[in-house]
């Protein structure tokens, strides 16, 4: 049975600094343009898929967390406890796909600034490259990680939220076709394409890593793991339903949106002249918030690697963020980046959760800890609907190959 310890208000910081730090990862520029392409798509039938991809997610996390948690290990690490060298070969995959991704944030975040003050968007990327390297220079450095990624995520919360009520979705019409789809069987790839953007890669190990860094490991933490878990998922899924209904409302009242930029001009046409700016702040936010989040986690892979990567972690961060921005900087679009990233994510993931299935039942990794077999139910449901998506991920690299 599992213990059931007060919560200290330093641990309360904790626990939303985890939550939000694996849910505003998995927000950012791509999670923007994603949710509201396939909206106009699909139309209410997406929150088919919303609700699906909400569920698996929920299983792969608690798996991670809570298996990460007990044995007080690293995912790296607990891999290379089941296989040897697996967790060297997923880290390695992870450093690659978040290097690669950052880029695209600091790219993101570059086009934020541009919509909001119309500044070069090299300009906007390397100021977002130095707030990020500050974060991590200075002192109590973790903890204004959390304070930022939690003042960000409720800030795009906040804005989308209201975006959303201004808009005037069909929210019955969606809650029906959250249950009953027009055509279930063409929201496969749209399921998978919201679980790999959502627990793909460095982003299903943020929220866990930070909790391990702070010692809440062991059984007796298991509860405040589970919690932050389930809190990660659902806030992630509270922001992706927002940006659905927002969407669907101005669709839904005729709005034709820009193929260049879809998630911009669901802003402009709920807010006018200004929704563009206001759009640029939630694209700021989103990749501000992943830029932070992919630096620290990819990091956290190079720890196992060498003592003086555990010694020196915040310079490896830093040197993470000041080459991700400087890449941007000097050599400008990182498309192929992102499709080599995107091809690695949807590998990493089902990998990795297998090994961690597999370490839930070792003694050696777990001690006496029973994990709970309908965990491992929805940890293999993902599992499969993640292979699928690796599967499907070759494609990018297809595309680069002949491309």
């Amino acid at each position: 049975m599992e213990n059931k310890p007060k919560i200290t208000a330093a641990q309360r910081r904790l626990l939303f600094g985890a939550v939000f730090l694996m849910a505003t990862s998995s927000i950012g520029p791509a999670f923007l343009t994603q949710t509201t392409v396939f909206t106009q798509q699909f139309m209410a039938s997406f929150a088919f898929a919303i609700v699906a991809s909400i569920v698996i997610d929920i299983g792969a996390q608690l798996n991670i967390w809570r298996v990460l948690s007990v044995s007080g290990k690293r995912g790296q690490d607990v891999a290379n406890e089941v296989f040897p060298g697996l967790g060297s070969f997923v880290a390695v995959l992870i450093i690659i796909g978040g290097f690669a991704f950052n880029i695209g944030n600091v790219a993101g975040a570059g086009l934020g600034f541009n919509a909001i003050f119309g500044w070069d968007v090299r300009v906007g990327a390397a100021i977002t490259g130095i707030f990020a390297i500050i974060i991590f220079l200075i002192k109590n450095g973790r903890a204004v990680m959390d304070i930022v990624t939690q003042v960000l995520g409720v800030l795009m919360i906040g804005i989308v939220a209201y975006v959303m009520i201004i808009s005037e979705p069909p929210v019955a019409e969606a809650a029906k076709r959250a249950v009953l789809p027009e055509e279930p069987l063409t929201m496969l790839l749209p399921i998978i394409t919201l679980v790999g953007g959502t627990v793909g890669g460095y982003i299903t190990f943020a929220g866990a890593h930070r909790l391990i860094e702070a010692g809440m490991t062991g059984e007796k933490n298991l509860r405040f793991v589970s919690h932050a878990a389930n809190w990660g998922i659902l806030t992630t899924g509270i922001m992706r339903v927002l940006l659905f209904l927002a969407v669907l409302g101005v669709l839904s009242q005729g709005a034709v949106l820009s193929e260049e930029n879809p998630p911009a001009s669901v802003f402009e046409f709920a807010l006018g002249d200004i929704g563009m700016k206001i759009f640029g702040v939630v694209l700021l936010a989103a990749a501000l918030s992943s830029v932070i989040g992919a630096a620290y986690t990819s990091a956290s892979f190079m720890r196992s690697f060498n003592k003086v990567f555990d010694r020196y972690n915040n310079i490896v961060i830093v040197v993470f963020i000041a080459t991700s921005t400087l890449i941007f900087l000097f050599v400008g679009r990182p498309v192929t980046l992102l499709i080599l990233a995107g091809s690695f994510n949807g590998l990493i993931l089902p990998i990795t959760l297998g090994a961690i299935l597999l370490a839930s039942r070792k003694k050696s990794i777990v001690g006496n800890y029973h994990h709970p077999t309908w965990m491992i139910v929805f940890g293999i449901v993902a599992v499969i609907v993640t292979l699928i998506a690796g599967v499907l991920s070759l494609q990018g690299l297809a595309d680069l190959w002949n491309g």
